[in-house]
């Protein structure tokens, strides 16, 4: 599938580096051609030689190599490839990035090249998620860097969270995915997943049986297609998409919250599935149970209708907005109703009634309500539902 593009490999300096001949390895397998640039640091981690020997090429480590730059290799080398990876991305050199600052090979690579880059970060988790690396990621994603990962999971310094390198497979995936032209190429979608968690102390909380299973697969769906996806999710029971940018929330109004900040996008589906309500006052010490004194009396407050927010907004409001509708009974008639109230433009009904099996299950059946009327759809997988659902958008969005 990579046969004749050339990808120019800069190996940042972390731990991940260890990942890196897989990669290769894989590219190597796409029938790709891969040019490895090493920073200093990434020897610390994996040797030129090794690299060299898989990629079948000379790994380049040093600005200053007086062969190459008689003839300004540097400059060759930025602008021969057909896509510049950065694996691992860390924080350090994501910063130069974002900077500017060209003071090595790679980082001069990265600033005087005029070809797509990709970046898969790696770092610790309190470096992903400070300040300043957080200014860094808005700003090299403004300035169109792609990005891959990172993954959350258990650091090699014994954290856990996020800033763990995307594995070889997934990057792989994006750079075939940045190959492959779809018909949602350059289009901003937001997806909205899973539960949410309405805390009624420290320890307890309202919940639904959502598994997250369908809004990941929408939104891995139309990352295959090509768009840059926004995928806001709650505490769902399944890990995201690749290739998506993962926004993670609790609450329905840190999900409100999420989905305002993603903006603008041409298309969004609200497949979360929102708690209507949530304990007006939660407790910030865990509620004791005492025997013989009256149970404990909860007030519910309304949380905020995300769908019709988003639907009836008067400026920046997506072209296409897709809802949910799970009911147990009724569910044409009442899924047709909501999507009036709501004023979204498609709703997806589903029968979520213990005998169907849909809610945390592998399959669904809806019902699209639009302004045609409704569509029956069969029985499917979810991952069928969201590619179908997938190429309808794509032909909405492009018609």
């Amino acid at each position: 599938m990579l046969a004749g593009k050339r990808i120019l490999l800069i190996v940042g300096g972390g731990i991940a580096a260890f990942k890196i001949p897989q990669l290769i390895r894989l590219l190597r397998g796409q029938g790709a051609a891969v040019t490895p640039v090493m920073t200093r640091a990434a020897g610390e981690f994996v040797t030129p030689l090794t690299l060299a020997a898989l990629a079948g090429e000379k790994v380049h480590e040093a600005l200053f190599d007086l062969t190459s730059e008689a003839e300004m290799g540097h400059i060759e080398l930025s602008r021969s490839a057909d896509l510049v990876a950065v694996a691992p991305a860390t924080a350090d050199l994501m910063a130069k990035m974002a900077q500017g600052h060209a003071d090595d090979l790679a980082s001069t690579l990265l600033l005087a090249t005029d070809t797509p880059v990709l970046i898969a970060p790696a770092m610790n988790v309190r470096m992903w998620e400070h300040a300043a690396t957080q200014r860094n990621i808005a700003t090299l994603k403004s300035d169109g860097i792609a990005f891959t990962g990172p993954d959350e999971g258990d650091m090699a310094c014994g954290e856990y969270g996020p800033g763990r390198m995307s594995e070889p497979e997934v990057i792989l995936q994006a750079i075939r995915a940045h190959f492959t032209a779809g018909p949602l190429s350059g289009r901003r979608v937001l997806v909205t997943s899973g539960p949410t968690h309405e805390p009624i102390d420290p320890v307890r909380y309202i919940a639904n049986r959502s598994s997250g299973a369908q809004g990941t697969a929408i939104a891995r769906a139309l990352a295959d297609l090509g768009a840059d996806v926004t995928f806001v999710t709650g505490p769902a029971d399944v890990p995201p998409p690749a290739g998506v940018e993962v926004v993670r929330v609790e609450t329905a109004q840190q999900m409100l919250e999420a989905v305002e900040a993603a903006g603008p996008v041409e298309a969004a589906v609200f497949a979360a599935a929102v708690a209507d309500w949530r304990v007006a006052s939660a407790s910030t010490s865990k509620i004791k149970k005492q025997s013989g004194a009256p149970l404990p009396v909860l007030e519910f407050a309304e949380n905020p209708d995300i769908l019709a927010t988003i639907s009836h907004k008067t400026t920046g409001r997506p072209r296409l907005v897709v809802g949910f509708a799970a009911e147990t009974d009724d569910v044409v008639a009442h899924a047709t109703a909501k999507r009036a109230r709501k004023g979204c433009d498609w709703i997806l009904a589903n029968d979520v009634s213990p005998a169907t099996g849909i809610m945390g299950g592998t399959e669904n059946a809806v019902v699209l309500i639009s302004d045609a009327g409704a569509e029956d759809w069969p029985r499917m997988d979810k991952t069928a539902v969201a590619q179908r659902l997938a190429a309808r958008i794509a032909e909405a969005l492009t018609a």
